[in-house]
């Protein structure tokens, strides 16, 4: 919640005042009047601006974005962050990174987006009604990494249909446990689970009897 105190020789003036430099409409803030304002004594004995209070609900998709530009302001990365708002999926928020430091940004197989994903979630989501789904991107990265995804799995799942043994990945994420799982469904020849504890949880894949 944002709020701000504004002056002016009238209430009108002030809230207009407020509202331009606030950049909104006045159906986006709550407006408080504190101080009528009065002309004064042939105007100017006792003579008092009007004052009010703009009161401005935090948006949690822009506090969301405002959280990452901080981060990496600090960290004195270059990012500029697109946000994308589905239309079919109103609780889901991708911010899509664009960045010359592209490679610190995404980490080792997508750890660090994994990171400002998780702590985005949690600013976007305090204090609110609706739970909002984040995703952090990085110029198509969570695409490309899901293709990468799918094409080891069907790799994998030849392997452990020739040698007839177990397979063994790395350990993984959850949601990209999830590409793995949903990829080998639909082989019949083998079937996958996870074993393990977080955050050294690993896909098994192993032929089917």
């Amino acid at each position: 919640m944002k709020k701000k105190l504004y002056k002016a020789k009238s209430v009108n003036e002030a809230i207009k005042k407020g509202l331009k430099d606030l950049n909104i409409d006045r159906n986006q803030a709550e407006i408080n009047i504190i101080e009528q304002g009065n002309k004064g004594f042939l105007g100017l004995i006792g003579k008092k601006q009007a004052e009010i209070e703009i009161i401005i609900e935090d948006d949690p998709i822009t506090k969301g974005k405002d959280f990452l530009e901080n981060l990496f302001n600090k960290t004195n990365i270059d990012v500029n962050i697109e946000v994308k708002e589905a239309e079919t999926n109103q609780e889901q928020v991708v911010y899509d990174l664009h960045s010359p430091d592209l490679g610190i940004v995404i980490g080792r197989r997508g750890e660090t987006l994994d990171a400002l994903q998780y702590l985005t979630s949690l600013v976007v989501n305090k204090n609110t009604e609706q739970y909002y789904r984040i995703i952090i991107d990085a110029e198509g990265y969570r695409d490309r990494r899901e293709k990468t995804l799918e094409r080891l799995a069907h790799k994998l799942a030849q392997k452990a249909v020739k040698k007839n043994r177990k397979v063994v990945l790395e350990p993984m994420p959850p949601h990209e446990r999830r590409i793995i799982h949903i990829t080998l469904k639909k082989d019949s020849r083998v079937k996958s689970y996870s074993e393990g504890e977080e955050p050294f949880r690993k896909v098994m894949i192993e032929t089917v009897e």
